[in-house]
């Protein structure tokens, strides 16, 4: 089994398009009006319309409702992407931080709400763990 992506439902795929592309870089790719990927080298990250929902059946998903996953991404240098997203995000709920297990991290909100998690690992114990990773 490979882990392929991680999907979210929203009511406005544009504006939520259009900040993870800010976010990643990565210029989404379409393949129908209401569904959007971003293929990043180690996951893939896509997003639906509510419309999408009563494919799999109805109220199986609400968009902007939720409150248990952090969508994370690993990046270069935390402090440089808090300071080139700072006015691109409305909400940052933690500023850059280092935590105890060793990653540097700055916690943010997409438009809908999702918690988004930008860290790095930092120390030697982190860095060991993440080598051989994308």
């Amino acid at each position: 089994m490979n882990f392929a992506s991680v999907r979210i439902i929203t009511d406005d795929l544009d504006r939520l398009v259009e900040f993870y592309e800010k976010v990643t870089g990565v210029s989404a790719k379409r393949p129908a009006p209401v569904f959007a990927e971003f293929v990043l080298p180690s996951c893939t990250l896509a997003i639906g319309h509510s419309q999408t929902v009563q494919l799999f059946g109805a109220g199986t998903a609400r968009a902007a409702d939720n409150h248990t996953v952090i969508i994370e991404f690993r990046v270069h240098d935390v402090d440089a992407e808090y300071t080139r997203l700072k006015p691109l995000v409305d909400e940052w709920v933690q500023e850059p931080t280092t935590m105890p297990w060793g990653n540097r991290s700055a916690l943010l909100r997409d438009p809908d709400g999702n918690l988004v998690n930008l860290f790095a690992p930092v120390t030697e114990e982190a860095i060991e763990r993440f080598s051989g990773r994308n």
